[in-house]
């Protein structure tokens, strides 16, 4: 009788262990997740701003056709819903590289540069860069916490059993933005 106490009671406390791991890894996918839904309103901020930025580009620099149809083309390949973190980061690159192009055009205006309604868009975009990129930290880093613990053990032979996935990170491909700034005086 004591041992099948004992064996029930193992068997108990392997099931809330296992009840407690596999909740675990839900609450795990579902950060992942709300990490990418944040990042993705933050993107959707990005495309909204750019068809403003180049139109108001577009009145002090209109000989430059070819670099507002890369941007645009560009925004709307980043702006196609359903995308993975790696296709999306990818899209995002071309956007960067593109938006990069149409700042150089600024600079050879300097009526535009003092456009005030130009200057609110560089600050919004700027303001909206910048939380993506908070956004990029904080889903890397829950997806940096959800593979950790689908690949550690024991907790990887519950991931197996229920079909859990790792997630992909968010990373950027733009060579640019992993160098350090040169500055000069």
């Amino acid at each position: 009788m004591l041992i099948a106490v004992i064996i029930i009671a193992i068997i108990a406390i392997f099931a809330l262990w296992a009840v407690a791991q596999y909740n675990g890894l839900v609450k795990l996918r579902n950060l992942v997740q709300e990490a990418w839904k944040q990042i993705d309103v933050e993107l959707q901020r990005r495309h909204d701003l750019i068809p403003n930025l180049v139109e108001t580009v577009k009145g002090y620099a209109a000989h430059e056709k070819s670099t507002f149809e890369e941007v645009t083309n560009a925004r709307a390949a980043a702006s196609t819903p359903g995308a993975s973190p790696a296709v999306q980061a990818a899209q995002e690159n071309v956007l960067t590289q593109a938006l990069g192009k149409l700042f150089a055009v600024v600079e050879n205006y300097p009526d535009l540069k003092a456009n005030v309604n130009f200057q609110q868009l560089q600050a919004e975009l700027t303001n909206t860069e910048d939380r993506i990129a908070a956004g990029r930290r904080f889903y890397n880093a829950n997806v940096r916490t959800l593979n950790t613990k689908i690949e550690t053990f024991p907790t990887n032979v519950i991931a197996g059993m229920f079909g859990f996935k790792q997630a992909e990170y968010f990373e950027t491909a733009d060579d640019a933005a992993r160098q350090a700034p040169s500055v000069t005086f």
